[in-house]
């Protein structure tokens, strides 16, 4: 195989990483933000997170990928609320419900 082969691998390697990667933590945010809303008897509106950015950060000296995840709530079925999941890697960095407690 030539350079441009391997390249072409590693590139289709990297793709099929990084969705399987996304898949778990999509998932890992969504179970975690139904979990929060039913500990606070909260509606988790929609059943789901929607990704908002992903970017590389440097933590403890090695990069990782930063995930911010909203997702919609309810307090009495009415009036929805923004929540957000900021994942690092496969590992919760904040839960938020409150907008006041935001500053990514």
């Amino acid at each position: 195989m030539d350079a441009a082969a391997w390249l072409g691998v590693a590139l289709l390697a990297g793709g099929i990483w990084f969705a399987v990667d996304s898949l778990r933590a999509r998932e890992t945010a969504t179970a975690a933000a139904r979990e929060r809303c039913r500990s606070r008897e909260l509606q988790f509106l929609d059943g789901t997170v929607a990704l908002a950015s992903v970017r590389l950060v440097r933590s403890t000296g090695t990069l990782s990928l930063r995930r911010v995840y909203q997702f919609d709530f309810a307090h009495n079925g009415v009036s929805r609320h923004r929540g957000q999941v900021v994942m690092r890697g496969q590992t919760i960095e904040r839960l938020i419900l409150d907008p006041a407690e935001r500053d990514t």
